[in-house]
């Protein structure tokens, strides 16, 4: 649509005609991005300015002014339309008819409508009152009418700014942090909201409002292209939901990349978090600026008198080799030379994070503009002044991101371009790819206290994800990539294997510790011949803390910490050359013992409920006192060992709406003259809302489960046809696994799904649909992710053959995904 086109369909004021020809700008597939919003604003323009005119008449005073999103002639399909109807105030009757005349044409069209009618002193007051009309008044726009009005608002309004900003930017910058504790932070949000998020349109309009205020600046670079990405995202959100919304949920991702021409949600998601950090990185150093700006102007008047009105000259502590601390920033020396120093960059990133300080921006980007490359193998000081700065804690993150901003990082390891905003659609993980690697080197350096080789945990942390860049099990190119960056940033070929192993088996304790039984000599001979060595194991052990705990709240607990620790010690038991002895069932305690007995004297279940909580661990991964970590409650059961014991507990459990976070069954040994086969289950639940059932009650109803007479499935399939569950993300469909050579005794079946009420008690039916026999399983949960083994013979005690194995594992995930 010509500009001709806008003028022709602007002549007809009416709405239909404005209307019809918004409807055809929307709908023009060509045009797209910042031409459509500009053609949108200017014909909207257009048809208000003919309603003005229509309604003013020979009204003098007045005029009508575009203020926000739409002063700044970014109209989004959806947006609202922000208007203020200025008046000097000499006949307001007939200002209110007009107002009447204005709103009521927009109204009729169902656009979203903020509107105002005020005198320019009126504006000024509110805007001296309301922060965020203020924001508004700043992107004011003409419209229509008296041009010398709205000229002077502006004016007035920017020279108010201007003398307020002292007292006005540290409250517009509480008013962003505030919005961003609310909001989170759009760079890592699976559904972000594109303007409220840190990150976000919101922040980009306060850097503009800061630069209006001529006190600090943000830096220019890369941060139009920015926001206008942002801009386009939501174009496109619109478009496709046909409402005015700015959460890009997950369902709707898929459609908006295909608007915007993207490959997938991923690539669109990579593009939002992109824009994203260019905003938040860009709105860290403005405020900083701000902060300075304000401070110098609080304390100079004081060093003024002091100094007899000389300049002060700012403090300069040095730090390292070419680099020094001023005004609360680190910087480069007056005689450092970045063309000839190749370490300067990690050197300087290195004293900062040692200290504390922020990268100074100035430092960064002259850095990026003048280093040279380092040689490979890099120096010795090089691989020390990363292993410094990766060891820093809290403050690497901030000083990463500076390096990473300005292109730095991926000169020093090329591969960070993969993972670098990549999204990871797990509920489970809090943070894209690069982030969650820095939060491991973070929480890595909390632990290098316990290890010998500290170097090797800090690396081995940087990379250990560093292959979900690449198709295929991530662990697997990950331990490639990891050899040619260990070789490339100087370690010897024996820690270059080191690294690679640990990148290669970083998931391998945590998945073994609550998947694997423990007590199966196998399973801990085959961790014990991956791993190899007792410093390698050692390394692993804090590598998979540090992992864990970066990864988010469900991925870590101080019972996940035991198991592993658990599993630690018996690995490091064969590394010594102690052979794990093949016991034949798991020793009880005194209370599993009282329940066993008491369950085989009576010939039906007993079970015990007890709230469970345990001290917190500290960074050490000791224990230490303090306030207990709630685990929920501990349910222990006993049950004569017959058919159907794992569906019926799983299911009374589903039907009293308890939620299974950890489960283990397995067979137990009486004491010597007891005769009699016992099943313990040893599970930790949780209510989904309101109290736990009593055990009398959970007692009563597994009594009837087992002997038939309570129909659990159809119990189940009421509760579900009654209160339907909502429809939300569309998770990925269950997967059966046969673990090969996990188990000499058994025959180990994976289960992975979306956890949901009953799935337990599926799992358990089909199993004993199937004709096998649950010898002992391992079940948790993270997250909405289920992650389950079970230990399966056949009815003589056996495991499965092969193909038989298969089948049982084919029918299992035929049965979870119908």
């Amino acid at each position: 649509m010509t500009s001709t086109d806008v003028r022709k369909d602007a002549e007809d004021s009416g709405p239909s005609g404005y209307a019809a020809a918004r409807l055809r700008l929307l709908t023009e597939g060509a045009r797209s991005g910042p031409p459509r919003r500009a053609a949108l604003a200017e014909l909207t323009d257009e048809w208000l300015a003919g309603l003005f005119t229509a309604g003013a008449e020979e009204l003098r005073g007045v005029s009508l002014v575009a203020v926000g999103g739409y002063g700044r002639g970014e109209l989004s399909p959806r947006s609202d339309l922000d208007l203020l109807l200025l008046h000097d105030g000499n006949d307001p009757k007939a200002v209110a008819a007009l107002a009447d005349r204005l709103w009521y044409p927009v109204w009729d069209l169902g656009l979203a409508l903020d509107h105002s009618v005020r005198t320019p002193a009126e504006a000024r007051k509110t805007a001296g009152e309301d922060l965020k009309v203020q924001l508004g008044l700043l992107d004011a726009r003409h419209l229509a009418g008296d041009l010398g009005l709205t000229a002077g608002l502006r004016t007035a309004v920017l020279a108010d700014w201007r003398n307020q900003a002292p007292k006005r930017l540290p409250e517009l910058q509480e008013l962003c942090a505030e919005r961003a504790e609310r909001q989170g932070e759009l760079q890592y949000l699976l559904e972000p909201d594109l303007k409220e998020a840190r990150g976000g349109l919101r922040d980009a309009t306060a850097l503009r409002a800061v630069a209006a205020s001529w006190l600090a600046d943000a830096p220019r670079e890369g941060l139009d292209d920015a926001r206008r990405r942002l801009l386009d995202v939501r174009d496109a959100l619109h478009l496709t939901t046909g409402r005015a919304t700015d959460r890009l949920s997950l369902q709707e991702q898929d459609q908006v990349a295909a608007e915007l021409g993207l490959l997938d949600a991923d690539t669109l998601l990579r593009q939002v978090y992109e824009a994203a950090r260019v905003i938040s990185y860009a709105s860290d150093v403005t405020w900083r600026e701000v902060g300075r700006v304000l401070r110098s102007r609080a304390v100079r008047p004081r060093l003024r008198a002091m100094l007899g009105g000389g300049k002060p000259v700012a403090e300069r502590s040095p730090l390292a080799e070419g680099v020094v601390e001023q005004d609360g920033e680190v910087v480069l020396a007056r005689a450092a030379r970045p063309e000839r120093d190749p370490v300067l960059p990690l050197r300087a990133a290195a004293a900062a994070a040692q200290a504390g300080l922020p990268l100074s921006l100035h430092a960064v980007r002259r850095l990026a503009a003048t280093v040279r490359p380092l040689p490979t193998p890099w120096p010795a000081e090089a691989r020390e002044q990363l292993v410094t700065l990766l060891g820093s804690g809290q403050p690497t993150i901030e000083v990463w991101e500076a390096l990473e901003a300005e292109g730095l990082i991926t000169r020093l390891l090329p591969d960070w371009e993969r993972v670098r905003c990549r999204p990871q659609r797990n509920a489970v993980h809090v943070w894209t790819v690069d982030r969650h690697l820095i939060e491991t080197a973070v929480r890595a350096s909390e632990f290098t206290r316990r290890v010998s080789r500290p170097d090797l945990l800090l690396v081995a942390a940087l990379l250990h994800d560093i292959g979900k860049g690449w198709p295929g099990d991530h662990s697997v190119a990950g331990e490639i990539i990891a050899k040619d960056v260990a070789a490339r940033i100087g370690f010897d070929r024996a820690d270059v294997a080191v690294l690679s192993s640990l990148v290669r088996h970083h998931l391998l304790l945590i998945e073994t510790a609550t998947r694997r039984d423990l007590e199966d000599p196998a399973t801990v001979r085959s961790v014990a011949e991956a791993v190899g060595s007792q410093g390698t194991l050692e390394l692993l052990h804090a590598l998979t803390e540090a992992d864990a705990l970066a990864t988010g709240p469900a991925a870590w607990s101080s019972w996940r910490g035991s198991l592993v620790a658990d599993l630690v010690k018996r690995v490091s038991a064969v590394l010594a050359g102690d052979a794990p002895e093949e016991p034949e069932a798991a020793a009880a305690t005194a209370e599993q013992e009282r329940l066993a007995i008491e369950a085989v004297a009576t010939g039906s279940p007993v079970l015990a409920l007890r709230a469970q909580t345990e001290p917190p661990a500290d960074p050490a991964g000791e224990q230490s006192p303090g306030d207990p970590e709630p685990l929920g409650v501990e349910l222990l059961i006993a049950v004569p060992d017959q058919p159907g014991v794992l569906p019926a507990v799983a299911g009374v459990l589903a039907m009293h709406r308890l939620t299974v976070r950890t489960a283990e069954l397995r067979a137990l040994d009486l004491p010597s003259g007891v005769e009699g086969s016992v099943l313990l289950l040893n599970w930790r639940v949780a209510a989904e809302y309101g109290s736990l059932p009593q055990a009398a009650r959970l007692r009563a109803d597994l009594v009837r489960a087992l002997d038939g007479s309570l129909d659990i499935a159809g119990r189940l399939a009421e509760r579900d046809a009654a209160y339907p569950r909502r429809r939300g993300v569309v998770a990925p469909p269950p997967r059966v696994t046969v673990a090969p050579a996990a188990s000499r005794l058994a025959t180990v079946i994976e289960v992975r799904a979306h956890d949901a009420p009953g799935l337990l008690h599926r799992i358990g039916r089909a199993l004993e649909d199937a004709k096998v026999r649950v010898r002992s399983m391992h079940v948790s949960t993270l997250g909405a992710n289920a992650v389950d083994a079970f230990y399966v013979t056949g009815p003589e005690g056996a495991p499965l053959p092969g193909e038989e194995a298969a089948s049982v594992a084919r029918k299992l995930e035929e049965t979870l995904r119908a």
